[in-house]
């Protein structure tokens, strides 16, 4: 059973204090899911700061009554960060500006390092035939090339030299607690979750989140990438630590306790997906044509782009597991075939 001790958020520029010396603070973010979950570690001189929300005036400001409010009376002396995506990553920079240290993987690191210093005013030509191969519309593919893509320096403050690498099996003393950390994949790669010695806590950020699942992407990046084995790896290992009892304070959403059934829901999400997606593909199909059999929603242009990496993602998975065939149509599109399941 999946409860929630909690049914409302904390309000802009206010904390919840969901266990001793440990603060849960959301911000604002100007998408869909409309929000990202910090949380706050009281270390008795300092703050440990976990995840920071994307850059931008509004988060700023609210950072700054944070600190002169609820956190006033010591620094942020360490900056912890989950895994690479914007809204976790995005004001990292600005506290380390201030003093802060950082703690991190490597990999999130790095692909944040890259990622701030690639800014580009059009896309690439990798990137345009990664869309046309997974079979973008057209019309978007022509409005795509025309314009400036995202861009990670858009919303990510840049990244200093210097940071503490987070690692698997690795741990970390945060709030009067020593944490074991461990690493998931599929949604970011070495995605940092912390689990409490000392008592019911774990960290989860986007990795073990209630009620929806994150998104598995694959980019132009690593177009041959395989998400989905990784999440479900991820997954099926953290079975063997999750509790009944245990807090999950994630990076969206609220606070939960349930982990082992949530995260058999998060496995049986993908393999249910993935039934329905050999099914679908006994007729040849590219990866945008699969939404329907994906998706439960239609799938307007603010949601394509998150659609069509995790389509792309979903016939990888089968064709890289020996479960599709694929070839390059006379467009140049990949078109997936299976036997069916």
């Amino acid at each position: 059973m999946i409860t929630y001790p909690w049914d409302t958020p904390p309000a802009e520029g206010a904390i919840i204090e969901v266990a001793e010396g440990v603060l849960w603070i959301r911000l604002p973010l100007p998408m869909a899911l409309d929000h990202v979950n910090v949380y706050a570690l009281d270390d008795g001189d300092g703050w440990t700061i976990i995840d920071t929300g994307m850059s931008s005036k509004r988060t700023k400001a609210i950072w700054e009554a944070l600190l002169s409010g609820p956190l006033a009376g010591k620094p942020v002396t360490r900056t912890v960060v989950t895994h690479h995506h914007p809204d976790h990553v995005g004001m990292a920079g600005y506290f380390v500006g201030k003093g802060s240290d950082l703690q991190m993987s490597r990999t999130a690191w790095l692909m944040t390092r890259m990622l701030t210093l690639d800014e580009q005013a059009t896309p690439p030509p990798e990137t345009m035939t990664f869309y046309k191969r997974a079979g973008m519309d057209p019309a978007l593919l022509a409005k795509r090339q025309a314009e400036r893509p995202f861009n990670f320096i858009d919303c990510v403050d840049p990244l200093p030299l210097g940071f503490t690498g987070l690692i698997e099996g690795g741990t970390i003393q945060m709030g009067g607690r020593t944490w074991d950390i461990r690493m998931g994949n599929g949604h970011a790669p070495a995605h940092a979750t912390f689990w409490s010695r000392d008592d019911n806590l774990v960290i989860g950020g986007d990795q073990l989140l209630p009620s929806i699942s994150p998104n598995l992407g694959v980019y132009p990046t690593e177009p041959e990438a395989d998400p989905v084995a990784e999440w479900l790896e991820s997954c099926e290992r953290f079975q063997d630590f999750a509790r009944e009892d245990q807090l999950v304070l994630g990076g969206h959403k609220l606070p939960y306790k349930g982990l082992p059934l949530r995260l058999r829901q998060l496995i049986d999400n993908h393999h249910s997906a993935l039934r329905r997606l050999s099914e679908f593909l006994t007729i040849p199909q590219s990866a945008t044509a699969c939404f329907p059999a994906l998706f439960k929603r239609s799938i307007g242009e603010g949601e394509y782009g998150l659609a069509l990496v995790e389509a792309v993602a979903h016939v990888n998975h089968l064709y890289l597991a020996g479960r599709a065939t694929r070839h390059l149509n006379a467009d140049g599109v990949w078109v997936y075939q299976t036997g069916g399941d």
